[in-house]
C-alpha cells in the first residue's frame, strides 16, 4: 500500500510538472485582451491543439526568451476577434500597437530557433535598445519617429536614465519609439555621428523622423521626464520643421 502510495505521488508529481511547463490556456477573447494587457509583449499560438504544429516550438522558444510571456488559444472563434482565420502564432506589442502574425500555413520552415529569431526582431518595447536584431524590427514599424537616447552603458545615472524614459515612452505609444543606443560600442559610432555627437558627449536625447529623414537633438542640459516630454510634443505638434537639424552629413537610417 506504501508503495502504491508513493507511486501515485509520484505520478502526480510528474503530470504537474508537465502541466506546468506547458503553456497557458486562453479560453475566451477576455482572457486573450488580459493576457495581451498583462506585458509590453506577449506571443499567442492561436492552435487548434497541443498536437497542432508550431506548440512544441513556441514552448520551447518561450523557454529561451523567458521576458516575454507565451500563451495558446484554442478556441476558433475567438480567433476572429483578434482577425485569426487559421492556425497562426502573433506576437502582440505595446510600443506600436502592432500585432505581428505568423501564420503557420505560410511558413516555409518552422523550429524553435526561428520562432526565438521572430521574437527577437519583432520584440519592440517602450524602450528598445537598438541592435542589429532590433533594427529590423525598428525600421520595419509602422511608427517611423524615433526618440532616441543616446548614452554609455554603465555610465553614471544610466539606469536611472533608462527606466526615466521607459516610464515616459507609454505616453507616446503608437506615435513614436523610444530607442535607446549605447554610445560605448563601437559599431553605434555610425548612429553617433549621424546626430553629430561623440561617446564623449553623451547623454543625450535626439529625434529621429524617418518619414522625411529629419533629425534634432535637445539642447543640452537636464534630461529631466519634463524636457523629453515638451520635446516630443513640440515634433507632433510639427514645431521642430524649422529647428536647426543635428548632424550635418545626409544619410538615411540611424
Amino acid at each position: 500500500m506504501l508503495l502504491t502510495l508513493c507511486m501515485t505521488l509520484l505520478l502526480s508529481s510528474v503530470i504537474a510538472t508537465e502541466k506546468e511547463s506547458g503553456l497557458p490556456r486562453l479560453d475566451d477573447a477576455k482572457a486573450v485582451k488580459a493576457f495581451i494587457d498583462s506585458a509590453e509583449v506577449v506571443v499567442i499560438g492561436f492552435l487548434e491543439s497541443e498536437e497542432s504544429l508550431g506548440y512544441k516550438e513556441l514552448l520551447a522558444a518561450s523557454q529561451k526568451i523567458v521576458a516575454v510571456p507565451a500563451a495558446m488559444c484554442t478556441e476558433k472563434e475567438v480567433w476572429t476577434d483578434f482577425s485569426i482565420s487559421s492556425e497562426t502564432i502573433t506576437l502582440f506589442r505595446k510600443a506600436d500597437n502592432h500585432q505581428e502574425n505568423l501564420v503557420l500555413a505560410e511558413a516555409k520552415k518552422l523550429d524553435a530557433d526561428g520562432l526565438v529569431n521572430f521574437i527577437s526582431i519583432n520584440e519592440l518595447r517602450y524602450i528598445t535598445e537598438y541592435n542589429q536584431v532590433t533594427a529590423v524590427g525598428l525600421f520595419n514599424s509602422e511608427v517611423k519617429t524615433h526618440l532616441v537616447l543616446f548614452a554609455n552603458r554603465g555610465s553614471k545615472g544610466y539606469k536611472e536614465l533608462k527606466e526615466r524614459l521607459g516610464a515616459l515612452a507609454p505616453e507616446f505609444s503608437g506615435k513614436l519609439l523610444f530607442v535607446l543606443i549605447n554610445g560605448g560600442v563601437k559599431s553605434n559610432f555610425k548612429s553617433l555621428n549621424y546626430f553629430g555627437l561623440k561617446s564623449t558627449d553623451l547623454p543625450r536625447v535626439g529625434i529621429y523622423d524617418g518619414d522625411s529623414d529629419m533629425k534634432w537633438l535637445l539642447p543640452e542640459g537636464e534630461i529631466s521626464t519634463e524636457r523629453v516630454r515638451d520635446f516630443c510634443q513640440s515634433f507632433l505638434h510639427g514645431e521642430l520643421k524649422n529647428v536647426k537639424q543635428a548632424g550635418e552629413e545626409p544619410k538615411t537610417e540611424l
